[in-house]
């Protein structure tokens, strides 16, 4: 039984169980903008609006993995609904955040070269990153309304809740 309750004392959000939290530096951005919240302890759940567009909540990610403000990015949760959209993301995309939420992830963005079995790597991926498990993976993807056009998206987890980050580049 302790360790039933153990578990569930434990902070909702654990990135990367085991050896490598140590070594793993985490950052605070909102789900909206990027932006950096100033306090960079960790924050009581009443600070988790975004203090400087005051819509996006703040979300925790790998240093090296958070977004910047110029960075097109998705949040897309373990049924694979995004969640959030950035406005980068919208403009790339083509679908503003509000059409964006709860629409499956393949809505928007598909794998590159779906022909090659690569479909079953990305949900893979984005699987393992939104239960928040996992290194980040890098993936080619292109919009689901084009053809032709390839874009590099590292996906990763984030949270919380947990859920997998997807920046596009």
């Amino acid at each position: 039984m302790s360790a039933i309750s153990d578990h569930h004392s434990r902070p909702a959000f654990e990135l990367l169980p085991g050896g490598n939290v140590a070594s793993c530096s985490w950052r605070w951005f909102c789900g909206s903008c990027a932006a950096r919240p100033i306090l960079t302890d960790a924050l009581p759940s009443a600070c988790r609006v975004c203090g400087v567009c005051g819509f996006g909540l703040l979300l925790q990610a790998a240093a090296d993995e958070a977004p910047g403000p110029e960075s097109p990015f998705l949040v897309v949760d373990a049924s694979f609904a995004v969640q959030a959209v950035s406005k980068p993301a919208e403009s790339f995309l083509g679908i503003t955040e509000q059409r964006a939420v709860n629409r499956h992830v393949t809505e928007l963005l598909i794998p590159a070269d779906c022909s090659s079995g690569a479909s079953a790597d990305l949900a893979l991926a984005i699987s393992i990153a939104a239960r928040g498990d996992g290194p980040a993976i890098t993936a080619r993807v292109s919009r689901a309304s084009t053809f032709g056009e390839r874009v590099r998206a590292r996906i990763s987890p984030c949270g919380p809740p947990p859920a997998a980050l997807i920046v596009l580049s």
